[in-house]
């Protein structure tokens, strides 16, 4: 979607800045606490305050217009509608209030009205109009309009394959599987573009028409054998020779449904989360069996900080759904950003006893206890995952890495080499796997020539990694190359300034080039930056240790050879 696009579709849910008339007294707290809290995403203190302003300024079309963005970001169009429907009454124009109404005509199936309402200028924006037509049209029963409605989107610049996507569900709907079927095999310009949802109508089209083979081909090529319980469910169900009914789109309103997910699928990337957050509440409410569209929601109050509700909204997914397992990682992961840590980890062990043959159950519960240093249980964890893990896994890789880790932490070594090795076997070049196993041979003080390698390699790729620039650096010290590393550190230094380990290597390395007083202020910042999430491999003790006597003496006195200077090899 252009950039241009998304700034029409944003310019009129900007809210204007300007103070509201002070109408009495308890206006303006209202006013400025309902502003301060939808600054802060707390949709629910917004619109309790906002509330409160209308009962006081009923008529204010700024009050108006954020009490409704309040209660939509809810998911509460109920509440929303009565707002919109005076914001128009008081003839504010307002996209944001016309987006409400619209959903709330469609939800109701008043298409004529929806029509209407469009054809009088009441936008919602230059993309959803013109789908929303069409879906329109076809809910009123006029087939020919809505087809050419669609037609007449994807002649804009941009849109032909996002207008294609839609008339092929809306031909599906009327049971004109070849037609559907048409759109999707294009291959030319405009062609549909084959999202996961796209490919799950498709093999539902395919089947209606008596190709289940082309349809599972279809999902073997798109995922291979990486299926979740949603493409599984599926695959079994086509392989046995089953006809699946169509079952994306429904009803006209289930198209406008889709329009607005669509678009809010589309933007996720572009657009801010709170603006993608209306299309997708649109969306949640018009079909609450659109897990997709919850899953969307969700995902975007876990960006927005909002926790507790993206937790609510993923406990909406059913536990018969196949795409509760998604929701439950999801809502374990809300959890865990949220501080809930033990709940976090309730929830996962819960999945692993309902979804236990997943792959990912256990990988993410062996992320969540790697966080919390509980290396021996993270372990236990990916080793599960890898018994499960399809050897075509992509993350495969990742779980060899992760558990190298844990190994490498709990001193097992041999094993966490062996792992790290095969990780790089999978992904001779991945740069986190180079950086760890490389810094790693460093501190150990083995194989220092490999490691140099390695670790040069991963520069290579990730040259603005302050982590990787800094094992760069680390590994020339301990080879006696102090001053080729002190550029390295600073420039590690500067990528991650207030990082307490790589100001402490940059003072060490300034030490061995009897740069002394700048040392010793390294040594001070990084102490200034330990905290608790550090403490453990910053080492605050032999910092202030080095501080009182230098870095020769913490040297002898832990049994480590001196400082040296680089014989040239």
């Amino acid at each position: 979607m252009s950039s241009s696009l998304i700034r029409k579709l944003t310019l009129s849910l900007l809210l204007a800045t300007t103070a509201v008339p002070v109408a009495a007294d308890g206006l303006s707290g209202s006013y400025l606490a309902a502003r301060q809290a939808a600054f802060a995403s707390d949709y629910e203190a917004a619109a309790r305050y906002y509330a409160r302003a209308l009962a006081r300024d009923p008529s204010n079309p700024k009050i108006l217009e954020s009490a409704v963005l309040a209660y939509l970001s809810l998911g509460r169009l109920d509440g929303a509608m009565p707002i919109a429907r005076k914001l128009v009454a008081e003839e504010q124009e307002s996209q944001l209030a016309n987006l409400v109404l619209a959903t709330g005509q469609a939800q109701r199936g008043e298409f004529s009205n929806l029509l209407a309402d469009i054809e009088d200028g009441k936008s919602i924006g230059p993309l959803a109009d013109g789908l929303i037509k069409a879906w329109a049209h076809l809910g009123d029963g006029d087939v020919s309009k809505a087809l050419a409605e669609f037609d007449q989107v994807g002649e804009e610049p941009g849109l032909a394959g996002f207008a294609a996507y839609q008339k092929a569900l809306a031909l599906a709907s009327v049971g004109d599987y070849e037609g559907a079927n048409e759109i999707f095999s294009n291959e030319g310009q405009g062609a549909v573009q084959l999202t996961r949802r796209a490919v799950m109508a498709m093999a539902e089209v395919l089947s209606q028409l008596d190709r289940n083979a082309d349809a599972i081909q279809l999902l073997d090529d798109m995922f291979g054998g990486d299926l979740d319980p949603s493409l599984r469910a599926t695959h079994d169900a086509l392989t046995s020779g089953k006809m699946i009914p169509f079952t994306y789109i429904r009803s006209a309103t289930d198209g406008i449904a889709e329009v607005f997910y669509s678009i809010g699928n589309a933007l996720q990337h572009e657009a801010s989360p709170d603006y993608t957050l209306l299309y997708a509440r649109a969306a949640e409410y018009l079909r609450p069996d659109h897990f997709e569209a919850l899953l969307l929601t969700a995902g975007l109050l876990e960006e927005l900080g909002r926790y507790e509700l993206a937790t609510e909204t993923y406990k909406k997914v059913p536990a018969d759904h196949p795409s509760y397992h998604a929701a439950e990682l999801g809502r374990a992961d809300a959890l865990r950003r949220s501080g809930k840590d033990e709940a976090a980890i309730e929830v996962l062990e819960q999945l692993a006893r309902s979804h236990g043959e997943l792959s990912i159950v256990h990988s993410s519960l062996g992320d969540l206890f790697r966080q919390q240093r509980d290396y021996e249980a993270a372990t236990e964890a990916y080793d599960r995952a890898l018994d499960l893990a399809d050897e075509a896994d992509n993350s495969k890789w990742f779980l060899l890495y992760a558990r190298g880790i844990c190994h490498e932490r709990t001193g097992a070594w041999d094993k966490a080499e062996a792992d790290f090795r095969a990780a790089l076997e999978l992904r001779p070049e991945q740069p986190q796997v180079l950086n760890y196993l490389g810094y790693s041979l460093v501190e150990k003080q083995i194989k220092l020539d490999e490691a140099l390698d390695m670790i040069e390699r991963a520069v290579a790729a990730r040259p603005d990694s302050g982590y990787i620039v800094d094992s760069l650096g680390w590994v020339l010290y301990r080879l006696g190359r102090y001053e080729e590393a002190v550029e390295h550190m600073e420039r590690a230094a500067e990528l991650m300034p207030v990082d307490p380990v790589v100001n402490d290597h940059l003072g060490d390395v300034y030490w061995a080039v009897g740069r002394v007083l700048e040392a010793e202020f390294q040594w001070r910042r990084a102490l200034s930056f330990v905290d608790e999430e550090t403490e453990e491999e910053a080492k605050p003790d032999r910092i202030r240790r080095k501080l009182e006597v230098g870095l020769d003496l913490v040297l002898e006195e832990e049994g480590a050879a001196p400082l040296k200077v680089a014989d040239g090899d």
